[in-house]
């Protein structure tokens, strides 16, 4: 049996992807265990993830470095035993608590002043690895496999369907029309986000050819999807951001026909839900972080300044948001609805 500690990343998304890198331990070694170090909220999403066996709480908030509080965790997680840990993030906190539970195998790639606390070091050549999720897989394999990885295992998360009902007759959700569901906000910045009143047209126009809207969020997107509600407002667009849980959200968002998004967690978590995924790109690139499923479009005007990766638009414009017309964003939709 091989076990084996992963310390996760600390976003939705890159949780997500990270799956792939469970997937691909699972396929390595029978009867493997894994569990995943990381933050309280990430609980419930790995628990709809069949390759992990428990989540191991990290109690320390995002950017806090809880030296002392990493070494106790470590210390506790000796009689654990694991044969390897596998760091995702690449800071130094992040190697503490798997060197000081003392696993004799500490995989990870090359970032801050973590020598001896990793052991098994492997060099990040992102002109090779140019994907997140194959950075993620290919800490799963042995330090000498060609890489990039032949073979990205994709995500796909378990769903409830008795809650998923529950959430459905708790909101007085139907599924009497086809359902749309609109994922607007991205935590990132306002470079990642498609402008809310061209997702307010598009939903005017998904309305008029006969279907609903659904839309999700955390309560961070609530502005963002009340400014959409209320320029619609119709009934048949229904306001579910920060209204539910995220394990809540899955279950949601699995039971729509179609999805747009901007690239964001939630984006991720369509894709892993077996969504059909229509994906907004601006200030990021669909090269490195797609959605990670075959059902899925994307909508991006890849121009000169692009991609950015900033928060904010440097240059002030935002064209490469404001520029996707909502025409175009439809067109992908009936094109997918033409498939069906």
């Amino acid at each position: 049996m091989h076990k084996v500690l992963i310390v996760g990343p600390a976003w939705v998304g890159d949780m997500v992807m990270a799956q792939g890198l469970y997937k691909t331990l699972c396929r390595r070694y029978s009867g493997v265990v894994i569990d995943v170090l990381a933050p309280a909220w990430s609980g419930p999403l790995l628990q709809r993830m069949p390759e992990v066996r428990r989540h191991v709480e990290l109690p320390l908030g995002h950017g806090q470095f809880g030296l002392g509080a990493r070494v106790r965790l470590g210390r506790a997680l000796r009689g654990e035993r694991y044969d390897q840990a596998i760091i995702i993030p690449r800071s130094f906190k992040t190697a503490l608590p798997p060197f000081f539970a003392a696993i004799p195998r500490r995989t990870g790639y090359k970032g801050e002043m973590r020598y001896g606390l990793i052991n098994d070091m492997r060099p990040l050549d992102k002109s090779v690895l140019t994907q997140t999720v194959q950075r993620y897989v290919a800490l799963g394999m042995d330090a000498d496999t060609e890489l990039p990885p032949a073979e990205i295992p994709q995500p796909r998360l378990d769903v409830d369907i008795q809650n998923q009902q529950r959430l459905m007759d708790e909101f007085k959700l139907s599924r009497d029309r086809p359902i749309v569901g609109f994922m607007p906000g991205a935590e990132y910045g306002p470079a990642k986000r498609w402008p809310p009143e061209s997702f307010a047209r598009l939903a005017q126009r998904i309305i008029d050819s006969g279907r609903q809207v659904w839309l999700f969020g955390s309560d961070k997107d609530e502005a963002i999807c009340d400014d959409i509600a209320t320029e619609v407002d119709r009934v048949e667009v229904v306001n579910l951001a920060g209204r539910t849980r995220l394990v809540d959200a899955i279950d949601l968002i699995a039971a729509v026909d179609m999805a747009v998004t901007n690239d964001s967690g939630l984006m991720h978590i369509a894709a892993a839900t077996g969504v059909e995924v229509i994906a907004i790109y601006g200030s990021s690139s669909p090269a490195y972080t797609p959605p990670l499923t075959e059902q899925a479009q994307v909508v991006y005007l890849n121009l000169d300044c692009s991609p950015c990766f900033e928060r904010e638009c440097p240059l002030g414009h935002y064209r490469c948001l404001r520029d996707i017309a909502v025409e175009r964003v439809f067109s992908h939709l009936e094109g997918r609805r033409c498939q069906q």
